[in-house]
């Protein structure tokens, strides 16, 4: 039997930086998008529950898909298991990342 494969995705959305887990990604159909989808949440069993989870359970409610923009990704790692979710702010200057350019034809920056 296979293993299912389980993706890490991190983003950027509103001034917030995502953690989820999703068991399927792809190159989306929409130009400089990511699909990621099967979104997978922590156990419903445990007993303490984790309000930034809760909240990212409440806002993908009843989503099948979605559309990420690249340039709001900071990173995807398939990870052997899937962790709980999570919503924390994002930092001004902390880190090291940087937005990643993309050019289409028309505007490549001249050499």
């Amino acid at each position: 039997m296979a293993a299912r494969r389980t993706f890490k995705v991190i983003f950027q959305n509103q001034g917030k930086v995502y953690e989820v887990y999703a068991r399927a990604i792809q190159p989306s159909s929409l130009f400089g998008f990511v699909e990621v989808e099967k979104l997978v949440f922590g156990e419903k069993s445990t007993v303490v529950l984790d309000p930034s989870e809760e909240h990212l359970k409440s806002e993908f409610r009843g989503v099948t898909r979605t559309h990420l923009p690249v340039h709001s990704i900071i990173r995807i790692d398939e990870v052997e298991k899937e962790g709980h979710g999570r919503i924390t702010a994002a930092t001004e200057g902390s880190g090291n990342v940087a937005a990643f350019p993309i050019y289409t034809q028309g505007d490549r920056p001249k050499e």
